[in-house]
């Protein structure tokens, strides 16, 4: 019998598992296999590894940073100053499930499948190393993305952010560029597209509408960065994933009852840049506190802490008109306003 099983070990998973510590018996599931490296693996992730301002500001790790901005729609490009932090996201996640306290009981290479409603808890199902198991526990954390299971078997498709599929490929580069590139076509997407350096490596990535031709939008835009410049000759891999975009404070659901989302599975994710990991761990945090103080009301407290991200959702969709909308985004890139040289 758990107190608290979490599905999805993650920035938001793991970093809830390491707060509530030993406090409670924790089972905390993945299907990843976070504490064995395995190099024929081809695929990790899709995700960018840039931790935005207030992702640092809980872990203290600073870096300059510029944002080179490609507006192709029409036709203009500006450099802005910005702080992130520039990292492997595979290995950050490696090292959060490294520090976690040795109590968490932790099950890698698991697939989580559902649960029932019994006395005093939940009975969840998951599969682990083929075989399907099943435990108890008082409480179900869903920390588990974008396509969260958990989620869908508490609210179903009732008013959740809307889905793209990100685009990733990694190719080898001989020069390091020193910024990173964001991309705005409305032939493309009515998000954005990015290129982030790694090493020896630029990762050209998009969001794009599902069943809207992406993979032929996603190498329209690779035609379009090579006219003006770009390599993408030494493809290394390709990676994939869905993700959210919370465009309504609305979307963003935190649980009810004994069971509670954190991170993108709760709708926790910037709706102007698509950037999660600040959300996963300030969530987690406020999840982590309300459960510090018991879990009975555990959930009301949580959603009581949590009412600042619904007013960050709120602002960045109210800024987001600025960047996507191509008569606005043109005159705010024209201005020159924040821009360095």
């Amino acid at each position: 019998m758990y107190d608290i099983a979490i599905v999805g070990a993650g920035p938001a998973g793991s970093t809830l598992a390491r707060l509530i510590g030993n406090k409670h018996k924790v089972l905390l599931i993945d299907k990843r296999d976070l504490e064995n490296e395995n190099p024929k693996k081809i695929t990790n992730k899709c995700c960018g590894g840039l931790l935005a301002p207030d992702a640092q500001k809980m872990i203290a790790n600073p870096q300059l940073f510029a944002v080179r901005t490609i507006d192709l729609t029409n036709n203009l490009e500006r450099l802005y100053q910005r702080f992130y932090f520039n990292m492997d996201r595979e290995k950050f996640d490696r090292w959060l499930v490294s520090i976690l306290p040795t109590g968490i009981d932790k099950k890698f290479n698991s697939t989580f499948k559902n649960f029932v409603e019994i006395p005093d808890g939940y009975e969840i199902r998951y599969i682990y190393n083929g075989q399907e198991i099943s435990a108890k526990t008082r409480v179900i954390i869903g920390a588990d993305g974008a396509f969260s299971r958990v989620r869908n078997f508490i609210c179903k498709d009732i008013n959740t952010p809307e889905k793209y599929i990100a685009i990733q490929e990694w190719f080898q580069c001989q020069n390091y560029t020193p910024y990173f590139t964001a991309i705005f076509d409305e032939e493309i997407s009515d998000f954005y597209s990015w290129i982030i350096p790694k090493e020896n490596y630029i990762l050209l990535g998009s969001a794009l509408r599902p069943r809207d031709n992406t993979r032929e939008k996603y190498d329209m835009l690779k035609i379009k960065l090579t006219g003006l410049g770009f390599n993408f000759d030494n493809k290394i891999k390709t990676e994939g994933a869905f993700i959210n975009r919370t465009k309504r404070v609305s979307q963003l659901y935190l649980g009810r009852n004994g069971i509670a989302l954190v991170g993108e599975a709760a709708g926790a994710i910037s709706p102007s840049s698509a950037e999660g990991i600040s959300y996963a761990l300030k969530s987690s945090l406020y999840l982590a506190q309300s459960l510090d103080m018991g879990i009975d009301g555990f959930l009301d407290r949580y959603k009581q802490k949590a009412r600042n991200i619904k007013l960050n959702l709120l602002i960045k969709n109210l800024k987001s008109p600025a960047m996507y909308n191509p008569f606005l985004r043109k005159l705010a890139v024209k201005s020159g306003l924040q821009s360095i040289k």
